[in-house]
């Protein structure tokens, strides 16, 4: 109950000072507000000599590829304003670690990672008899044969059921990992000198960069909890929204800025592979980015009504308050 109320606290507090809520008449000479997005950096998952997941007819590096070609020319349309950049945008593939690079050294405001998702076969199996089976104990001229009785079974494997969208978000219980990370790049709010070289051990600076750091958590985890509301809307089914808090996702742990990672349906659910394949399903699929964007961009640079801002904090609220909500990616 505290960890699910210090999350709401993190996220109503990062909302707040947006200037989210605009029923109050803003003075004439008021310093006008910075955008929140000049650089998004749009990264389609695996590539080249990385398949991904595999379905029956597809591969997830293709799929990922064909939607963000899609999401960009849709993003670059809305937002004549953004600057949009590629992680790829050919059958190539960047390193993990060059995918985070190339946001950082751009200065990227925000990352969003499309992928697919997967789930293995179940397995099955039942009994179908008896067997003798030789074993042996014992060693040189001592060593004896024995005999003894095993089970037989016959196995067979059938398609996991398993479907639905999910979007993953840093682990909050990873934040000084990130913050960590972030100390090598200089955030306007901290200073806006280009000449200041900051001292990483200083414990001032230190702080600052885990204030950064729960800045990224909270603006993740709206646009997340945004894009699963999109899909639910579109009639997909959600999984909602997952922290990773195992096994990292570098592009989610190394990018200095807010970031998700977006599983658009399942390549092993039959059904799902051939909507994600599908032109329409594709489109679909981007339009729940747009959309699910400029929710986000409207709600952290104020462009909301006040109503529409509260809307937007309640629906947060009752994703925090669910049982599985942000659930953690725990190593089975």
């Amino acid at each position: 109950m505290v960890k699910k109320f210090l999350i709401l606290t993190l996220v109503v507090f990062a909302v707040l000072p947006l200037g989210s809520f605009t029923g109050t008449p803003k003075e004439p000479n008021a310093k006008k507000q910075k955008p929140v997005l000049r650089t998004v950096i749009i990264d389609a998952g695996h590539g080249g000599s990385d398949p991904g997941a595999k379905g029956d007819d597809a591969l997830e590096k293709d799929i990922c590829l064909d939607i963000v070609l899609k999401l960009g020319k849709k993003l670059e349309a809305e937002f004549p304003d953004i600057k949009f950049l590629y992680t790829r945008t050919n059958d190539s593939y960047p390193t993990v670690k060059s995918r985070a690079e190339f946001a950082n050294k751009n200065n990227g405001d925000l990352f969003i990672s499309i992928h697919v998702n997967a789930a293995p076969p179940i397995r099955h199996s039942t009994p179908t008899g008896w067997k003798t089976q030789t074993y042996y104990k014992g060693k040189g001229k001592s060593r004896k044969a024995y005999k003894k009785k095993v089970r037989t079974y016959k196995v067979w494997f059938t398609d996991n059921p398993m479907n639905g969208t999910e979007t993953y978000i840093w682990a909050a219980d990873r934040a000084d990992s990130k913050s960590e990370a972030i100390t090598d790049r200089v955030p306007e709010e901290i200073n806006d000198s280009t000449e200041f070289v900051p001292d990483i051990n200083d414990p001032e600076f230190k702080a600052k960069s885990l204030l950064w750091s729960k800045r990224f958590f909270d603006k993740s985890l709206i646009l997340a909890s945004m894009v699963e509301e999109e899909f639910t809307k579109d009639g997909r089914p959600s999984r909602g929204v997952k922290q990773r808090n195992w096994r990292g996702i570098w592009v989610l742990q190394a990018t200095f800025m807010p970031s998700i990672l977006v599983e658009t349906g399942f390549i092993t659910h039959k059904d799902e592979e051939d909507y994600l394949t599908s032109d329409k399903g594709q489109h679909e699929v981007a339009d729940v980015v747009v959309n699910a964007l400029k929710r986000y961009r409207a709600l952290t640079e104020g462009k909301t009504s006040s109503t529409e801002s509260a809307t937007s904090l309640n629906q947060l609220n009752n994703i925090i308050k669910s049982p599985a909500a942000l659930p953690s990616e725990k190593k089975k």
